[in-house]
Parts: C-alpha cells; structure tokens; sequence
C-alpha cells in the first residue's frame, strides 16, 4: 500500500469523529474509486431505468455520511462497509417511492449467488431482501457486514475476508449461512 493509503484514511476518519468536517471531504477522494465500484455494483442489481447513476448514488451516500454524528469508523474497511450499507439504503428508498407511486409496480428479479454478485436466477424482491439484512444484521452483524461487503459491494470471498481479518474458509461458512437464513426469511418460511 501506498504511504497515503489506510493509515492516512484511518487518521482522517479519526478526525472526523472528533469533529473536523474537512476530514471527510479529505477522504473521500482516497476512496472514490472504491466507492464508485460499490455504487456501480448496487446499480447493477437496481430495477431497469433507475433514476440515479454511478456518480449520483456515491454523492448521495456522501450527503448522507455528512449527516451522521460522530460516526464510529474502526478503520477504511470499516468506513467501506458502511458505505455500501447506505447506498443499498438509498436504493431501497427509491424502490419504496417508486413502488409506492406505482401501487404495488413489479420488481426486479436478483438473487445472492456464490459470486457475490446479481443474477436474474430467481425472483429476489429488493425491499425484502432490505428488511431481511436488517434483521440479521440484528442477529449476527458479522454475517450481515459479510452480505453487504459480498453483495453490495461486490467483493470476493478472499476480499472480504481481508476487510474483516477472517480466513477465506470463515468468511465461506458464514457467506453460506447468512444466503440461507437470507433466503429462508424472504420466502417466508418457518423453522420447526
């Protein structure tokens, strides 16, 4: 890495939690490749004729970090993952209003598969598979950050688990769980 990678991400993020507006907007540009890559992910999966493009989805996701109040950064991965956390948000709300303004409109078919990315494999409604991360992310956070880092943000079982500091086989197991569990709270089925 270069000198100007995480250390100086991390210190930036640190002074953003102690209050320094400028540190955000410092570190932004350090991560704009990588937030656009996780914008362009999510919008891939996003309905045909969405309204926001690459660029629009990382600043709103911007405007929305802006927003918060002394955010708890561990480190860049950490800020990352929240990142793609608000742009599947943001997402989600789109798909709300427009489903809202269409009483009820269709939804695109995805699925979560071993690549970590989208495919038109089975239907997936986008709202449940929101309100499904959330409740794992109640119940294993660690599951759910594996599902937005894998899912949202399109990295690999070996990318992931550089992010977390897992091995590759951990983030496999819970990878595997976490589409389970996913899948069994989605299509409504109950456990015996």
């Amino acid at each position: 890495m270069q000198a100007n990678g995480p250390p100086a991400i991390s210190q930036l993020l640190t002074q953003w939690r102690k209050g320094d507006p400028d540190a955000l907007r410092a570190s932004v540009p350090m991560l704009y490749d990588d937030l656009r890559r996780i914008a362009h992910q999510n919008l891939r999966q996003a309905r045909p004729g969405h309204i926001l493009q690459t660029t629009a989805l990382v600043h709103e996701a911007y405007l929305h970090l802006e927003k918060q109040h002394a955010p708890q950064f561990q480190n860049r991965s950490h800020f990352v993952a929240v990142c793609a956390l608000l742009m599947r948000q943001i997402l989600a709300g789109y798909e709300r209003t427009h489903r809202a303004a269409k009483r009820g409109g269709g939804h695109m078919a995805i699925t979560l598969d071993d690549a970590g990315v989208a495919s038109k494999a089975r239907d997936v409604d986008r709202i449940a598979l929101d309100d499904a991360l959330k409740g794992l992310a109640l119940l294993d956070p660690q599951q759910s950050q594996i599902v937005e880092l894998r899912f949202s943000g399109g990295l690999s079982i070996e990318e992931t688990a550089e992010v977390i500091d897992l091995s590759p086989a951990t983030i496999k197991r819970h990878w595997a769980t976490a589409r389970v569990w996913l899948h069994r709270e989605m299509s409504g089925e109950k456990r015996e």
